[in-house]
C-alpha cells in the first residue's frame, strides 16, 4: 500500500512522522511520570521544574521547545533536550517500521512496540531502573496481536517464547555469577526481562543478533556518556537504551545482516 504512488506515500510518511512526534512528546511526559510515581494517565501535562500546568501552545512536539528557546515560558528554567530529542526518535523510528513493514498489522504492533521501549529507555536515564509494568505491558501486546500475524498461534507464540527465553536465561546465569565475582551488580533485572519481551517479537536468533547490538551500542553510549561527564565516572550506566536502539535496529535491518551472514558459510 506504501508504495502504490508517490502522493500517497508522501501521504503515509508524513502522517507517520507527526504520529510519531505526537508519541514521542506523549513517551516523555508519561516516562516522567512512571519515574516519578505519578499516574501517567491522569493530570495535565506540566512543567516538572515549577509545577505550572502547560498550555496547547507548549506542548506541539520540536516547535514549542524552538519557539520557546529551550526555556519553560512560566518559570525560565532550561528544558532539558531530552525532550526534544526524544520526539526526533520517535519520529524515525515510526518512520523506519512503516518503511520497513508498509502499513500492515505487523508494523502497528511495531509501532506499539516502540512506544514501549522509548518510554522505558527514558525511565532508565531518569532513574536507572525499567518498570515492570512497561515490560508486562509489551508482552500482553505480543499475545493479544499475534493473531493478527499468524495463523498459528499456539507454534507463533512458542517461537517468541523461545527466542525471549533463550537470550534472557543464559543471560541471568552469567550475571549471577558475574555479579558473585564481582561483588557488585553487574546488569540490572528490568535490562535481562526487555531482552525477554523483546525476544517475543524477534525469535531467537534475531534476538541472539539483538544483543551484540545492544552490547556494541551500550559500550558506545558508555564511553560518550563518560567523556561528557568526567566526574562522574563511578554511576551505573544505563543499559535500557541500548537494548531499545538495538531492538529497532534488528528489526530494521536484523533479517538481512542474518542472510549476509549465514551467506558466508552456505
Amino acid at each position: 500500500m506504501l508504495h502504490l504512488s508517490a502522493g500517497l506515500t508522501a501521504y503515509i510518511l508524513t502522517l507517520t512522522a507527526l504520529l510519531g512526534l505526537v508519541m514521542g512528546s506523549f513517551q516523555n511526559c508519561a516516562a516522567w511520570r512512571l519515574a516519578h510515581g505519578e499516574s501517567p494517565a491522569k493530570g495535565r501535562s506540566h512543567c516538572v521544574l515549577c509545577g505550572h500546568t502547560l498550555a496547547a501552545g507548549d506542548l506541539i512536539p520540536i516547535v514549542s521547545y524552538i519557539v520557546l528557546r529551550g526555556r519553560c515560558r512560566y518559570c525560565g528554567e532550561a528544558i532539558s533536550p531530552r525532550y526534544p530529542a526524544a520526539e526526533l526518535v520517535s519520529l524515525l523510528a515510526f518512520l523506519g517500521i512503516v518503511l520497513r513493514y508498509d502499513v500492515t498489522w505487523e508494523a502497528l504492533r511495531l509501532l506499539v512496540l516502540c512506544c514501549l521501549l522509548l518510554a522505558a529507555a527514558l525511565v532508565d536515564l531518569e532513574v536507572r531502573r525499567i518498570p515492570d509494568r512497561l515490560l508486562l505491558a509489551a508482552v500482553v501486546w505480543y499475545a493479544v496481536t499475534l493473531p493478527l500475524v499468524s495463523g498459528d498461534f499456539f507454534s507463533a507464540l512458542w517461537a517468541g517464547v523461545r527466542g525471549g527465553l533463550l537470550i534472557a536465561l543464559p543471560l541471568l546465569v552469567f550475571v549471577l555469577i558475574a555479579d558473585r565475582v564481582m561483588g557488585r551488580e553487574s546488569m540490572g533485572g528490568g535490562d535481562i526481562k526487555l531482552f525477554f519481551a523483546v525476544g517475543l517479537y524477534l525469535g531467537a536468533m534475531l534476538n541472539l543478533l539483538n544483543l551484540i547490538m545492544s552490547c556494541i551500542l551500550g559500550l558506545v553510549f558508555g564511553m560518550l556518556t563518560r567523556a561528557a561527564a568526567p566526574g562522574r565516572q563511578s554511576r551505573a550506566i544505563p543499559f535500557g537504551p541500548a537494548i531499545a536502539a538495538g531492538t529497532w535496529l534488528t528489526l530494521l535491518f536484523g533479517d538481512a545482516v542474518l542472510r549476509w551472514y549465514l551467506s558466508l558459510f552456505f
